[in-house]
């Protein structure tokens, strides 16, 4: 049997490099961060160095670099912080952003009672940006809360125009990067957002590590509390190796971005012209097709299929080898439907099997060629 991995938005396998860094610093740095100690500086020295790579990549300085657990933590620690702790009284964000962040604003809304508005969604699965221009027109303290890429459909926010808005409006601007960082340059000098949440396992790095930016001065205050760790944003001694895995990870990803990114790019094609070679009554859930409009990474297809559903046919297919999924791995145990694709299609559409293929240099053309004959056998 073929194994294919089509769920790289879900994570993607680690690089055999970051392996190699992670196992030489969990040998040779074992030292606390915060001793004071030879056996601590030296490990203190390799997560500054890293930070120090890191904001390198995003332009910004290595102070404004918070390390967290992943996406997840970095979400919570804006969201919770700058209602607690900078009096915003009003969030705009949308229904089809990640649970991370509409979970976490639901609660906010509960437990402190502030006002939520969500902008419209088109069609299309892009954003209405003139009803967002309406919403900033509020008078309470606001922040902005809206993801780069769509982890269902790919479909590519103009942060720099959202982040442009906020600033015209006073309002601030916290973005979830987590499908962009590692695939797209961001230069945070160009793009002023006030807050951006980065996972390493989504661009070959290891899970369980993240960063958040928080631009300086911002005010914000620790979600966890304890000890004085990254400046006092986030308490818990550092998991050197995982840190030491990110940076790696994220300065291979840059320096090959320009060629893996043509190389996923040709994939991605390769597979849309495929299947509807294959499969000419498929569709394409929002943008996906659309290489201007949604990321090269992902194609989330609505399949002509009205028998069974989308989790009996992700089962038939890994019965085959094939791992993909119907949106995010967080949402994997539901009997749900995707709260993205039911903002975007009707409803015969939504009774259909939709499923999301996500790519990475890893793949290949044949892989695509065996999933598509798979797909071809159930239609």
């Amino acid at each position: 049997m073929k194994s294919v991995y089509f769920d790289n938005a879900a994570t993607t396998p680690m690089r055999e490099e970051v392996i190699k860094a992670i196992a030489e610093v969990m040998r040779t740095n074992f030292g606390n961060p915060s001793s004071s100690h030879s056996f601590g500086r030296s490990s203190k020295a390799l997560v500054e160095k890293s930070r120090k790579m890191i904001a390198s990549c995003l332009n910004v300085s290595a102070g404004e670099i918070v390390f967290t657990s992943g996406g997840t933590e970095a979400d919570n620690l804006v969201l919770f912080s700058v209602v607690k702790d900078l009096g915003i009284k009003h969030i705009i964000t949308s229904k089809i952003e990640h649970h991370a962040v509409l979970h976490t604003v639901e609660k906010l809304q509960k437990d402190f009672n502030i006002e939520v508005s969500f902008v419209n969604v088109n069609k299309n699965g892009s954003l209405d940006l003139k009803h967002l221009e309406q919403l900033l027109k509020s008078d309470a303290k606001t922040l902005v809360s809206l993801m780069h890429i769509n982890n269902e459909i790919g479909t590519i926010l103009d942060i720099k125009h959202v982040a442009d808005l906020c600033k015209l409006n006073n309002a601030l601007f916290h973005t979830d990067a987590v499908q962009s960082i590692g695939h797209y340059n961001l230069d945070l000098q160009d793009i002023q957002v006030d807050f951006l949440a980065a996972s390493a396992h989504k661009f070959h790095g290891p899970k369980g590590v993240g960063f958040a930016f928080i631009k300086k001065n911002s005010g914000l205050q620790p979600l966890i509390v304890g000890g004085e760790q990254e400046r006092g944003l986030r308490a818990g001694t550092e998991s050197i190796h995982n840190i030491i895995g990110l940076e790696k990870a994220l300065q291979i990803a840059t320096n090959n971005l320009e060629s893996e990114t043509l190389y996923v790019k040709s994939l991605k094609q390769y597979f849309i012209d495929e299947i509807t070679k294959a499969i000419p009554e498929v569709k394409f859930n929002g943008s996906s097709d659309n290489f201007e409009k949604s990321t090269y990474t992902l194609i989330n297809v609505c399949l002509p299929i009205t028998t069974g559903n989308g989790a009996m046919l992700l089962f038939q297919l890994d019965l085959k080898g094939i791992a993909c999924s119907r949106g995010s791995a967080c949402q994997s145990g539901s009997s749900k439907k995707s709260h993205v694709l039911l903002e975007i299609l009707d409803e015969a559409d939504l009774n259909k099997p939709s499923i999301r293929f996500s790519f990475s240099k890893f793949n290949t053309k044949q892989e695509v060629d065996y999933v598509v004959n798979t797909l071809k056998a159930f239609v």
